[in-house]
């Protein structure tokens, strides 16, 4: 069998980091992890290649050669895999979808030819030995079970053109212990956390050090801490001496719930461990909307004292916020930008509320006739699939006021200026040398610091930095790089 697996393209938003990847010889941020997975599942002998859209083009040879297209993606990237259905189906190649994006909508996917949803480890086996059995592959291959993740096999990285890509990825854990009524995780992958062995997480660090990758590693758990006991007893010791003995290669980064803020000695073993960021979902200050949410972890705390020890202990903090709760008031727009500025979240996405289908959310708003579309997956496009309470116009100007209130550049220096301020000097690893870094910085100080507007504050930003943290100056630099792509993102000119 040849297997072509196609990852579909990214449109524009915070999480594609296209401005920022324009100063960098990279196409893509991470590669299609799923669709790695994948092919170290399918059968050995089969011959696959990999086309992830951000960072190749599809071309026509590549199609004809492919027994069968396998197509993975989210939401966010429908358009795009709408293109590659309608490509593929110019020569009459079969297609098998895959995914979030087809699990949940698989409604609208008649015409494609297989869809194996749910979790690969599960339902592209039965698909496989219907093929290799000889019988006609059913159209719907799909499973309530969940994956057992110690059977998962080793990503095949070797697919990937590594020097494209500014991390690799890995992933330990699915399921989430929370609740959150706008998430589909639980609905996708279950409330218990399933963990890998840590033998397989150290098996994964071994195959991207023997392809000789040296940087980022994102691990994209949901909740990264969702089994704190395994985490801290078992993953963490054997990540920090595999760490020490190949001489730290790797740097962190990961997501997790804001009670780590709870737990000192699991932020110390992190930090050894080599973790430099985390992504926390704060959703609101807003008590009431916490608990409109189900955000229970969120709920009776000081969210802001949280954010500062995860900072203080070592992390850079990236923030998610959500506007267009039930019980949000016209004062919860600048309650959000006075908390983003305060807790010095350099990196905020901030989103208008959508309800995916197979959320609580969702299925309360359809209740209450209040769904007017399917949720994009693009929380910065500024639209909202459900009827608000809030007058929407109100809605829309409160968001665009956030919006410019955390990314022009004066606050956004400023919140940069208060997390370097108290920034401990980064974990030391390995770093190979490449002069692509300074060619970047050069680009960047002739696009920020000459050509576009807000020259005056990046210049201010520099001199402030090489005065006051010298050391971490490539942090600063690689912030007003994140800065550039939000402002263009968000089309915010100052």
């Amino acid at each position: 069998m040849n297997i072509l697996l196609v990852y579909p393209e990214n449109p524009d938003t915070f999480w594609s980091f296209k401005h920022a990847l324009r100063f960098t010889n990279k196409k893509s941020s991470i590669p299609p992890l799923g669709l790695i997975t994948v092919s170290s599942i399918l059968p050995k002998n089969w011959n696959k290649r990999l086309i992830d859209l951000n960072v190749t083009k599809l071309k026509h040879s590549d199609i004809i050669w492919a027994d069968y297209v396998f197509i993975s993606g989210m939401y966010v990237q429908t358009e795009s895999a709408n293109d590659i259905i309608a490509e593929c189906k110019k020569y009459n190649v079969k297609i098998v979808g895959g995914g979030p994006l087809f699990t949940q909508n698989y409604n609208h996917y008649s015409h494609i030819d297989h869809l194996v949803l749910n979790e690969a480890e599960v339902t592209l086996s039965m698909f496989i030995n219907d093929i290799e059995s000889g019988k006609t592959p059913q159209r719907i291959y799909r499973s309530d079970e969940y994956a057992d993740m110690t059977k998962t096999p080793v990503p095949d990285f070797g697919l990937l053109s590594m020097k494209d890509y500014v991390g690799m990825n890995i992933q330990v854990a699915r399921g989430c212990p929370f609740a959150c009524d706008f998430c589909e995780i639980t609905s996708l992958l279950g409330h218990k956390v399933r963990m890998k062995d840590t033998s397989q997480v150290i098996a994964e660090l071994d195959a991207l050090y023997k392809l000789n990758w040296r940087g980022i590693v994102s691990i994209v758990d949901d909740n990264f801490i969702g089994n704190k006991k395994q985490v801290k007893t078992d993953l963490l010791p054997a990540m920090i001496s595999w760490m020490k003995e190949h001489n730290h290669p790797f740097s962190f980064n990961t997501q997790t719930s804001i009670d780590l803020a709870d737990d000192k000695e699991l932020m110390e073993m992190m930090i050894e461990a080599g973790f430099f960021s985390a992504f926390i979902g704060i959703e609101t200050p807003d008590e009431q909307g916490l608990e409109d949410c189900n955000k229970v972890q969120n709920r009776n705390r000081n969210l802001l004292e949280s954010v500062k020890k995860i900072q203080k202990a070592g992390f850079q903090v990236t923030g998610g916020f959500i506007v267009g709760f039930d019980s949000d008031s016209p004062t919860v727009f600048e309650r959000q930008v006075e908390f983003i500025q305060e807790s010095g979240i350099v990196s905020a996405l901030v989103g208008m509320l959508n309800a995916p289908k197979n959320t609580r959310l969702y299925d309360r708003l359809e209740a209450e006739n209040r769904i007017l579309a399917d949720a994009t997956g693009n929380t910065t496009d500024s639209t909202i699939n459900f009827i608000p309470k809030m007058d929407i116009s109100e809605l829309m100007k409160g968001y665009n006021n956030i919006i410019h209130g955390i990314y022009s550049t004066k606050p956004y220096y400023k919140r940069a200026r208060m997390f370097l301020k108290d920034q401990k000097v980064p974990h030391k690893r390995n770093k190979k040398f490449e002069p692509s870094i300074i060619f970047g910085f050069i680009k960047s100080v002739i696009v920020i610091g000459i050509i576009k507007r807000g020259r005056r504050e990046y210049w201010k930003f520099i001199a402030w930095t090489l005065f006051r943290r010298p050391n971490l100056f490539v942090n600063a630099a690689t912030l007003t790089v994140f800065g550039y792509h939000y402002r263009t993102v968000f089309k915010i000119r100052k």
